[in-house]
């Protein structure tokens, strides 16, 4: 007997039985009430047919009176299909979620980014874009155009000549173009320029005012080079002096310099550390406790979750520590001679102004004790010689 459309609604089950009672199985289920259709015997000599749902659990007992087993084959009708429809409506329904969730991280504004501002404060240029709607987790569809939002923001901040409006996925950079106004030039009192160091005249250029000195003249710290004053006793006339002049100049430098020097060393050992990214917040997920090593380096890279063009605010940080030890490297009295004299070198280049130049070196007395090299050296420096001295006080001159 075929099953009817009633069955089909009540659920339908296609059981295999074996053992050796099955007929006596078939004669107590028909007793009992319980429907079996489509009875038919298989190869294997197991009989194969099929019970509603209701009478399935119905059948239990009555296995265990007749020594025999069941096996499910098959299960069609209303209920199952209902289980499956249920199990698909919440995949598409989970999917669904998914998808509008990612579409609503990506239609948020979650991090702004101000460029080229100097003068402006990047608090002023914020607060500006706030009062126009710009800020962070701001929808981006209630925002206006680029265009405008440039055009109000300009106006907002009167020290920019342009500002550029650009966003990128959830990311919105502000571009300022500053206005660059020519700073006035200071009002200058008469005065001299005087010697800020004993020195040897090498090179004078007067702009203005009177040059006293001459090119190899020797000159003491105060001497006056170039005089802001024309003119005799009777009749003098003040200037803003101004010029070049350089000189050579000796500075005598104490130099002290190890016999051994300390060498960074990576050992090769690591460890790794993950951080979950939302917004502009981390969270470590993986790696707790302190560092195993002594000493390390820690190297960091930052992976974001891209949808099509756009850049998601959620992601995750591999935080890499890298042990690393200090090992004391001997070296040889020539190279830390040579290692002092460069390092003097640069100070005294960097004291003396961008422009100085060292022309020798004399190393006055040398002596290696306690593991460092000591040396008293004297260096020869052509360097800008200009100090200001104001006229206020010396109009007699």
């Amino acid at each position: 007997m075929n099953a009817s459309w009633i069955q089909w609604v009540r659920g339908i089950v296609t059981i295999r039985v074996r053992g050796e009672g099955m007929e006596k199985l078939v004669n107590r289920a028909l007793g009992a009430g319980i429907q079996l259709w489509s009875i038919r015997h298989t190869s294997g000599g197991e009989l194969l047919c099929e019970v509603s749902v209701g009478d399935f659990f119905r059948l239990r007992p009555i296995l265990k009176e007749t020594g025999c087993r069941l096996h499910v084959n098959g299960r069609e009708g209303l209920p199952f299909w209902l289980v499956k429809v249920q199990k698909r409506l919440f995949f598409a329904g989970g999917l669904a979620l998914f998808f509008i969730g990612m579409y609503l991280l990506s239609s948020l504004v979650w991090t702004i980014e101000v460029k080229g501002n100097e003068l402006l404060s990047e608090e002023q240029i914020l607060q500006a874009a706030k009062q126009e709607g710009l800020y962070p987790l701001q929808w981006s569809f209630r925002l206006e155009g680029s265009e405008v939002l440039s055009k109000k923001l300009a106006q907002k901040l009167p020290g920019a000549a342009w500002i550029g409006v650009e966003k990128r996925g959830t990311k919105i950079t502000i571009q300022v173009v500053e206005s660059k106004n020519a700073k006035p030039k200071p009002l200058l009192n008469p005065r001299h320029l005087v010697a800020s160091a004993d020195a040897v005249i090498t090179h004078i250029l007067a702009e203005s005012g009177r040059p006293v000195v001459k090119r190899n003249m020797k000159v003491r710290k105060g001497d006056v080079l170039i005089s802001g004053i024309y003119g005799d006793e009777a009749h003098t006339k003040s200037v803003v002096a101004k010029g070049t002049v350089r000189g050579l100049v000796w500075h005598e430098y104490n130099i002290v310099s190890p016999l051994q020097r300390q060498l960074k060393v990576y050992t090769g050992d690591t460890e790794t550390r993950w951080y979950a990214v939302v917004g502009g917040r981390a969270l470590k997920v993986s790696g707790f406790g302190s560092p195993k090593f002594a000493a390390y380096e820690t190297v960091r890279h930052m992976e974001k979750v891209t949808w099509r063009t756009n850049e998601l605010p959620f992601g995750r940080i591999k935080e890499t520590l890298l042990e690393v030890r200090m090992d004391n490297q001997p070296v040889s009295v020539e190279e830390a001679r040579a290692t002092g004299l460069l390092q003097a070198r640069a100070d005294l280049l960097a004291k003396a102004g961008a422009l100085a130049e060292v022309r020798s070196e004399n190393i006055l007395h040398e002596k290696t004790d306690n593991g460092k090299v000591y040396m008293k050296v004297l260096f020869e420096v052509e360097q800008s010689i200009v100090a200001e001295r104001p006229l206020v006080y010396m109009q007699g001159e």
